[in-house]
């Protein structure tokens, strides 16, 4: 009655069981199984007991493919053995199940019967399908990344490498970088100093590096300049690998040059238009002296008796001559083309030299120029001849808005920590619609029989914004205009020892 009752509980227990479990033979049949197993695997007990397992699982006469079976692992070793299979249902649903085979044995030590469990691990391996596709997808952003990507683990060895950084550091194939010391493509020092960038939060916080400029080198030791972004990959909390981003400067770098160059092409060139719009006022001036020089050598020849009058009058050919040296060479300094040359300089000076030049021409003839430039002015560093050309521009343009008759006054002084350059005309001012738009290249609102090149005030603003400078305009129509232009000083400036405001 005992065993009776053990054996009702026995089957209730393993009729309760949630998941399908099958009792076999060594024949692969199939002696008992739980309501689980027949309600996965058959419509009623007859369609499982005395079946064989290919019958149930696979619908098939056949026996099970041996690679895939676990029988023979089982029978030879008798112990467990798990295998994943795609079976199908008994409403014809295909899925995958795991499937453990472990062995009964008898008394003797030989194998009696064979319980298998079922477990549909379906879901398990949808979700793993898809894991398996979006890391493919991944893998294949980064091996087709226009961008160098290169992956070491903390040791500092290569583990991955797309195509583009093999071709950066010229390796001809896949495997010719993994296991490679990342440092060997660093300056010495340099791979040791991004770490402490991204384990340091000044550098776009930790972990991250978001943005520096450095060089690595290829396979042959040659130095290649880069933009780099980097990035620690953490897992469980812990650093696991670094990654970092590559972009190669020298394009940008070329294109910079080339940019450089035309840049310096289009000064010079409105630096001849410059030249061209004073041609008149030359001819005129040396005109001038000329005449003068040619006057008193009549009166040498008739003063040969006299002395100290010779003397006067060779002083006076010579105070002339002198004149026209000045003027031509003003005009060949300014005119020529020179390679740009940054150094320290006194904006009083360069203004002097401008002034210099444009108080010969004839344009200036009716202009009173005021010169108010103030004392003590911090030096400001920049190319010389450009700077002149921005004055001789605004000079210019002063002059033709007064057209020949005016005031031009040229400040300078400290404000707001900047040296400023102030040059006021009394002209016909600039209308407030096109405010705006002075600044732009070709924009000109001169008559079209006086028609400049439209570029003036743009050169001179991409020659003051290479300056780290600034230049702004205050206008009134028919009473002047204001151009004010600040320059940083040289390493900054003490307020103890430049006072605030304009020191005229």
């Amino acid at each position: 009655m005992e065993a009776l009752f053990e054996k009702e509980i026995f089957c209730e227990f393993f009729d309760s069981l949630a998941f399908p479990v099958g009792v076999l033979g060594t024949d692969q049949r199939f002696l008992a199984a739980n309501r689980a197993f027949i309600e996965t695997y058959g419509k009623g007990l007859g369609d499982v007991v005395g079946k064989t397992c290919y019958n149930v699982l696979f619908h098939s006469e056949e026996p099970c493919n041996p690679l895939g079976c676990p029988f023979p692992l089982l029978f030879a070793e008798k112990r467990a053995v798990t295998i994943e299979k795609q079976i199908v249902h008994s409403d014809g649903v295909a899925a995958w199940e795991e499937i453990t085979c472990e062995p009964i044995l008898g008394k003797s030590g030989q194998i009696s019967h064979i319980v298998a469990t079922m477990r549909d691990i379906s879901r398990f391996r949808r979700v793993e399908k898809k894991l398996r596709k979006t890391r493919d997808f991944f893998e294949k952003i980064i091996a087709s990344s226009v961008n160098p990507i290169i992956v070491a683990d903390m040791e500092g060895k290569i583990i991955l490498m797309n195509e583009s950084a093999r071709q950066l550091f010229g390796y001809p194939d896949l495997e010719g970088p993994i296991g490679i010391d990342v440092d060997k493509h660093y300056p010495p020092g340099e791979g040791k100093g991004i770490m402490k960038k991204l384990r340091s939060k000044d550098s776009g916080g930790v972990g991250k590096l978001h943005y520096m400029e450095t060089m690595v080198r290829d396979v042959n030791g040659f130095e290649i300049p880069v933009e780099i972004t980097a990035s620690i990959i953490y897992e469980n909390g812990e650093e696991v690998a670094t990654m970092a981003i590559l972009q190669d400067l020298r394009p940008r770098i070329e294109a910079e040059k080339r940019l450089e160059k035309a840049r310096m092409q289009l000064i010079q060139s409105e630096k001849l238009a410059s030249v061209g719009r004073l041609a008149a006022g030359v001819a005129h001036e040396l005109n001038n002296p000329l005449g003068g020089i040619l006057m008193y050598a009549h009166l040498l020849l008739e003063d040969l008796q006299e002395e100290e009058q010779i003397k006067k009058t060779l002083l006076k050919v010579i105070d002339q001559a002198e004149r026209c040296k000045r003027i031509v060479k003003g005009l060949l300094d300014f005119s020529r083309q020179a390679e740009p040359e940054t150094k320290e300089l006194d904006i009083n000076e360069v203004l002097r030299e401008t002034l210099s030049i444009v108080e010969a021409q004839s344009l200036f003839q009716d202009i009173e120029i005021r010169k108010e430039l103030g004392s003590t002015l911090p030096p400001i560093v920049g190319d010389r001849w450009q700077l002149q050309q921005v004055f001789m521009n605004l000079a210019l343009n002063a002059a033709e808005a007064m057209e020949g008759k005016g005031i031009l006054t040229i400040e300078t002084g400290l404000e707001g920590g900047s040296v400023i350059i102030r040059v006021k005309d009394t002209g016909c001012g600039i209308a407030p619609e096109n405010i705006s738009k002075i600044f732009e290249p070709f924009f000109s609102t001169k008559s079209d029989d006086n028609k400049g090149t439209g570029l003036g005030l743009a050169v001179s603003h991409g020659i003051i914004a290479t300056h780290g400078g600034s230049i702004s305009v205050d206008s009134v129509a028919g009473k002047g205009s204001t151009f004010t232009i600040r320059f940083p000083p040289k390493d900054g400036m003490n307020p103890s020892k430049y006072p605030k405001g304009i020191d005229a």
